[in-house]
């Protein structure tokens, strides 16, 4: 029997209801009680126990599943610090925007963008400075297409098509480098880069947990089914959310192991990675049950093919409505960034979400 704990009955103004909560992640979030889920090989069992009965509860438990349960507990308080990253510093104590800048011909939906032309490389720079002005804490730039049927790419052409945009950059904002390839994220941080996005969570390349700890980067760990050159490929799963935070939480905890520190460490469920509809609704749903391994979430569904799905919208260009309603959705929920193509209208849904979350929580009884 594996146990699981997610958080529940969220309070808008915890200062009303004093000592009845606690504060989910560093998030500006509150929770008042806490679901304990018992996965047993066929069956789940689900009870919903207040944070006052929590230690009474617990106490009929063996010793073995108390352990479990005080962990998932705690990591669910646990305060996120900020991440350090030389002279700059990401904040986890209110959402942040991560902007993709993909420099790619093949992209789903902004392939070409960047990689047409004799300005190219200059239009990419202008591209991150304005995402940068528009609020983005984070520019994620990616060299290669991990789109359902995109072809492998050659690490000599990733690094050529990424590495002017980094260097440019760099020493202005915080980068996040879109890669699974070593030798990729070895030249990125280098030349200004401060972040590894792995969509395949350090286990394409041997050497990249290696390189991760020679530049002291903080890395995003993605669930993907597969860590080959198919990252869609070989998705079977008995309960999506249940594999993929059992998946998570196993290569947090190897990642941990090979030497890096927990607090350079985030998360990513992997949201539309060989996964159906119904599995993508699912985990957005449950999001906030990631939490308890203890770690940053960063959510990414940004004109993804399930808004389509759901809105009966073919163009992603045009599911700027979808992706918002996602966002707000998985901040709701406590995640701590969301990476997105839209950068001034997602910061503008997120400082509005922000006002109301202060406004609550500055309310008198």
């Amino acid at each position: 029997m594996t146990y699981y704990i997610r958080p529940c009955h969220f309070i808008d103004s915890p200062q009303n209801f004093d000592g009845e909560s606690r504060r989910l992640a560093s998030a500006l979030i509150w929770f008042s009680a806490v679901e304990i889920i018992a996965k047993k090989t066929d069956t789940i069992e689900r009870e919903i126990i207040l944070l006052d009965d929590w230690d009474k509860h617990i106490a009929q438990y063996d010793e073995t599943t108390q352990q479990r349960l005080k962990k998932l507990y705690s990591n669910l308080t646990l305060e996120r610090k900020p991440i350090k990253m030389g002279d700059k510093i990401l904040r986890l104590d209110q959402p942040q925007v991560m902007a993709i800048l993909n420099i790619t011909p093949d992209s789903f939906s902004d392939g070409g963008q960047f990689t047409q032309g004799d300005d190219m490389d200059n239009a990419a720079v202008e591209a991150g400075y304005a995402m940068a002005a528009q609020g983005a804490a984070i520019i994620d730039i990616g060299g290669e297409s991990t789109r359902p049927g995109a072809k492998t790419l050659w690490e000599g052409d990733e690094i050529s098509r990424i590495l002017p945009t980094i260097e440019r950059l760099g020493g202005n904002t915080i980068i996040s480098v879109d890669t699974r390839k070593s030798a990729v994220m070895e030249q990125a941080l280098a030349k200004g880069a401060a972040i590894i996005n792995d969509i395949s969570a350090l286990a394409y390349d041997k050497r990249s947990k290696e390189v991760a700890g020679k530049f002291d980067a903080p890395v995003i760990l993605m669930h993907a089914p597969s860590q080959g050159d198919n990252p869609h490929e070989n998705a079977h799963y008995n309960d999506v959310v249940f594999d993929v935070y059992d998946w998570l939480e196993r290569r947090v905890k190897q990642t941990i192991e090979a030497g890096i520190s927990s607090d350079k460490i985030m998360i990513d469920v992997g949201i539309g990675f060989g996964k159906s509809l119904t599995e993508n609704l699912s985990l957005i749903n449950n999001l906030s049950l990631f939490h308890a391994i203890g770690v940053p979430i960063v959510f990414g569904a940004s004109r993804k093919r399930l808004i389509g799905a759901m809105a009966g919208e073919e163009d992603a260009l045009k599911r700027l409505g979808g992706s918002l309603a996602l966002a707000l959705k998985a901040i709701d929920q406590g995640v701590h960034i969301v990476r997105v193509h839209d950068v001034p209208e997602t910061v503008q849904a997120v400082r509005t979400w922000r006002g109301m979350r202060d406004a609550a929580l500055t309310a008198k009884a």
